[in-house]
């Protein structure tokens, strides 16, 4: 049997990795857990080292203090001293035994089970099932051997060692707990600035506080900051297009749909219908070079927010052919000598300007340039292009025979949708010069406007930085 309804979403966890990705960790985890180990190793190895020395340290204590029982022994017992004494049973165990010159026993305590054999010094001794610490000491006539059980020894080095390790095994834990809440405390503006971004809305972009973060966490944060800048530059620029784009759609919309049903009306006049017709394709025309204006200053604009990518070094000279191609079927239809020439500054025979930039958006440039001194140059005039050299850097002119800009126009012909009166005439969308400003702009280029002393119109001026 099929199932209907909605299929219910996914618990999606954000530290559950995606297939294919390598898993998330916690860097506080990470960092908690490596120190840790590392003390608890460390403290592990100095346990051990320090359990070790102090048994070594017990057992030359007690060696100490076997020679120094035999040599007073040595010096305090006669020959008529009675047998069956015990040295000290409650505390270090000793056993004792002393013989004359002649072998006779002086002297035995009692429980001693040592041999009646004597080895000088230092020895270990298996009797009666178990093994002692012997020292033996010649002096004069006598002979003084002095023994410790070795279990018993053992056994209270041992403690002597565990009481000299008690304070790394309190200690360990301390400093364990320490070193969690320095680290905790260390990553707790992580923390605030982590959840600062999760409580925030989808449309704040607001800079995050730097100021109390650490410095190795600081240029992150920066970096985070910048990319906000961007992304809101971004959607105000989204925002202001679908603005503008409502507001200046809205005529060339409204005039088409006039023509439209004029079209209608004017349907048994061929004349007026032929008329009406190639209003109407004018009207389209128009609203599609509106759009393709909005979209690309749209995009120059984002561009323009951004950091630059994709610079090369791009030949000026190419450039003004393609431009020059691309605005040629316009100029010969109003019958307009466009055409190249050669700048006061021109470069020295074979030397050819460039440019550091985006080849496409120089391209987009100088058409617009042109496009407009061709769209605005009456008929039969002249436009032409001009490449040059200054101080080494590249210059880019164009003029024209037309009527110019008024002084009173020419601050503000760098707006957006802003047209003269001539631009109004010629139905422009006060786009192009816009567009021609965001890219000079984005290149680093001075964008200037004079008179043409030789053609008497316009003369557009872009003064490109040293390559």
């Amino acid at each position: 049997m099929m199932e209907t309804g909605v299929r219910p979403p996914r618990n999606l966890n954000r530290d559950t990795p995606a297939p294919g990705r390598p898993a998330t960790y916690s860097l506080r985890g990470r960092l908690l857990g490596f120190v840790l180990v590392a003390i608890l190793l460390a403290a592990v190895l100095q346990g051990l080292s320090v359990y070790r020395g102090a048994l070594q340290q017990a057992d030359a204590l007690m060696d100490q203090q076997l020679q120094q029982v035999a040599r007073s022994l040595s010096r305090g017992v006669a020959a008529n001293s009675p047998t069956g004494w015990d040295l000290d049973p409650d505390g270090f165990d000793l056993f004792v035994q002393i013989w004359g010159s002649d072998g006779t026993q002086l002297f035995r305590s009692t429980r001693s089970f040592l041999p009646p054999m004597a080895v000088l010094g230092f020895s270990d001794v298996q009797a009666n099932g178990n093994r002692y610490r012997v020292f033996s000491l010649q002096a004069g006539s006598q002979t003084v051997q002095i023994a410790q059980d070795l279990s018993a020894r053992s056994a209270r080095a041992q403690a002597m060692a565990l009481r000299a390790l008690l304070p790394f095994v309190l200690l360990t834990p301390v400093l364990m707990l320490s070193v969690w809440w320095v680290i905790s405390r260390s990553l707790a503006p992580l923390e605030r600035a982590r959840r600062e971004v999760a409580h925030r809305a989808a449309d704040d972009f607001s800079a995050l506080e730097s100021e109390a973060l650490p410095s190795e966490v600081r240029p992150l944060v920066d970096e985070l900051n910048l990319l906000f800048a961007r992304v809101r530059s971004t959607l105000d620029l989204q925002r202001n297009f679908v603005a503008d784009a409502a507001h200046e759609l809205r005529s060339p919309l409204t005039a088409l749909r006039l023509q439209a049903q004029s079209l209608r009306r004017d349907g048994n006049d061929a004349a007026a219908h032929d008329a009406g017709l190639a209003r109407l394709n004018l009207g389209i025309d128009r609203a599609i070079r509106l759009v393709e204006q909005l979209l690309l200053l749209t995009r120059e604009e984002v561009l323009g927010a951004t950091p630059p990518s994709g610079s090369k070094l791009v030949s000026m000279q190419d450039v003004v052919k393609l431009a020059v191609a691309d605005v040629l079927p316009l100029a010969v239809n109003k019958q307009i000598d466009l055409g190249v020439v050669a700048g006061d500054t021109a470069p020295p025979s074979g030397e050819v300007g460039f440019v550091s930039g985006q080849e496409e958006a120089l391209h987009i440039l100088l058409r617009n340039l042109l496009d407009n001194a061709v769209k605005y140059t009456p008929a039969s005039g002249q436009v032409d292009v001009a490449l040059g050299l200054h101080n080494g850097q590249v210059t880019l002119s164009v003029e024209d025979s037309g009527p110019g800009i008024d002084l009173n126009d020419r601050a503000r012909v760098f707006d957006r949708f802003f047209r003269g009166t001539d631009a109004q005439a010629e139905g422009g969308s006060g786009l192009g010069l816009a567009i021609v400003k965001i890219i000079a702009d984005r290149h680093g280029a001075d964008l200037a406007l004079g008179e043409s002393a030789r053609l008497g119109g316009l003369k557009v001026e872009v003064r490109f930085p040293s390559a």
